[in-house]
């Protein structure tokens, strides 16, 4: 094993997450496979849980040694941290939020594919908030500079912790306000309006990008979940 750490209680029944070495042999009659591919695979409580093991693994490895002065950082026993007993520094698990927009136009919806998605897939347009932002200001700069279009109207629609390594997802809706499509290519390979009988293949349903296009549906009484 290369660590072992806390992740808390479920119930009365302690929880631990287990890294082991790449090459480590398995049980048998297990094998290996990301949290991701585990989604419908396992009760979603189950899937949380694994995801923060992920997380808070990936937490311990990465604040071994503080960045500040190069110390061996110590765990603290009253909270999810490390402190450096040699300069006083405290570091929490980082969180990174992002916002998620799904534009629409009257009976159409603005997608976006990119280069990193399976083929022919379009999804919603997201984005990393940037220091000195707030919510609303990181959604029109993120809608402005991938698509070249303005929205107004914007509304939250739900959040989601996306581990992969360290996101929060804040979700939200928002009208077209105008302007023409304009693709920025170093993020995006491609955009395009599509309308409810014309979508491409779409993310996934464990995602929030698939949540708020279903919730577009459900406004005409349709819903793609399967």
């Amino acid at each position: 094993m290369e660590r072992t750490v806390y992740l808390g209680h479920r119930g009365s029944a302690p929880c631990y997450a287990v890294a082991i070495a790449a090459e480590s042999p398995l049980p048998e009659g297990m094998d290996a496979c990301g949290v991701r591919d585990l989604y419908g695979r396992i009760p979603e409580d189950d899937l949380a849980v694994a995801a923060l093991a992920v997380r808070i693994v990936d937490y311990d490895r990465t604040t071994q040694y503080c960045g500040q002065c190069g110390a061996k950082m110590r765990p603290l026993m009253t909270e999810r941290a490390k402190f450096c007993p040699a300069c006083n520094r405290t570091v929490y698990p980082r969180l990174s939020p992002a916002v998620i927009v799904l534009v629409s136009d009257g009976e159409r919806v603005l997608l976006a594919r990119s280069p990193r998605f399976p083929p022919g897939m379009y999804s919603v347009i997201a984005g990393f908030v940037e220091p000195g932002e707030n919510l609303e200001h990181a959604v029109r700069r993120e809608v402005r500079e991938e698509v070249g279009v303005s929205i107004q109207n914007i509304r939250y629609f739900g959040s989601e912790p996306w581990p992969f390594p360290d996101s929060l997802m804040i979700g939200f809706t928002a009208e077209y306000a105008g302007g023409d499509l304009v693709v920025d290519t170093s993020e995006i390979e491609a955009a395009e309006w599509f309308d409810r009988e014309t979508l491409p293949p779409l993310p996934s349903t464990m995602s929030i990008s698939r949540a708020l296009l279903d919730r577009w549906l459900d406004g005409e009484g349709r819903c793609l979940r399967q």
